[in-house]
């Protein structure tokens, strides 16, 4: 029997022809895109606090070597910090979906769970009004519902009383094979299923909005400033003056996007970034 040898991977080529150009890249924050030759839109777009040093990495990174060897251009947008790139680059993948990044979609609906007087509720929170406390940014009902059954697994509830199966007056097939700590035969109170229930969702809290009207996040890099335009974990804009952020904080009808809430959660509730209140 004759096997085929093996072609060895070939050794990883420094892409020479993109030398000049990552040599003129900015030291500062912002957000880059690869482009081949000839291309309106780009093959990857990244973002960096130091574009010079992340354009410098790629180079360097023998897995990315297909995508280097195609790229023939490198254009950027600076921006005044990292929140700034951060948003500007979610915006410009969905927008463009280019071909070497992971596919972000555009979320057109939200779901996320509500605990009601006891009752477990997967609801839609597109328009995230904040009026009671929610779990988990979901993109449908299927979505949360999976993840809810996950959590019942893992600690032992029960899918009668979460409301993803029927109750039909008589405890769950799960209490019987040991898959549910028995809330619904009377094992245990429905108020310490609640108790465990909310303890299994508390990483999941999707925090209140802290401020009782819109904000603006302030960054500076060297003489670029910009103002980050929020309301109600509704990103709204970006903008070069404070006055420019004072009149967009008047806009209303701003989807809500997950992907720009885990953005600001942190520098808006740890406030480590300059924070203006728009009132």
């Amino acid at each position: 029997m004759h096997l085929r040898p093996v072609n060895p991977t070939p050794a990883y080529e420094y892409p020479e022809h993109l030398r000049a150009q990552v040599e003129a890249a900015p030291r500062a924050p912002g957000v880059y895109f690869f482009y081949a030759q000839d291309d309106s839109m780009p093959l990857y777009i990244g973002k960096s606090v130091d574009i010079r040093s992340r354009l410098l990495a790629h180079l360097r990174t023998p897995e990315e070597a297909r995508m280097l060897r195609q790229a023939q251009r490198i254009e950027y947008v600076q921006t005044a910090g990292e929140i700034g790139a951060l948003l500007l680059e979610s915006r410009l993948i969905k927008e463009l979906q280019p071909l070497k990044n992971k596919r972000l979609r555009k979320q057109r609906r939200l779901c996320s769970i509500r605990i009601s007087n006891g009752t477990v509720e997967i609801i839609d929170t597109t328009d995230l009004s904040g009026a009671s406390q929610l779990y988990g940014l979901f993109r449908n009902k299927r979505m949360a519902t999976e993840a809810l059954t996950l959590i019942a697994d893992e600690h032992r509830l029960c899918l009668h009383l979460l409301g993803i199966e029927k109750s039909l007056g008589r405890s769950c097939f799960r209490a019987q094979i040991g898959k549910c700590a028995g809330a619904c035969r009377g094992d245990e109170s429905h108020e310490a299923h609640s108790e465990r229930l909310l303890s299994a969702l508390k990483g999941w809290a999707v925090h209140r909005w802290p401020y009782p009207c819109a904000i603006a996040l302030h960054e500076r890099h060297a003489e670029r400033e910009e103002y980050h335009v929020v309301d109600n974990w509704h990103y709204i804009g970006t903008y070069a003056t404070q006055a420019q952020a004072r009149q967009a904080s008047k806009s209303t009808g701003q989807a809500f996007d997950a992907d720009c809430y885990k953005i600001l959660v942190r520098p808006v509730l740890l406030e480590s970034t300059a924070l203006i209140l728009l009132d």
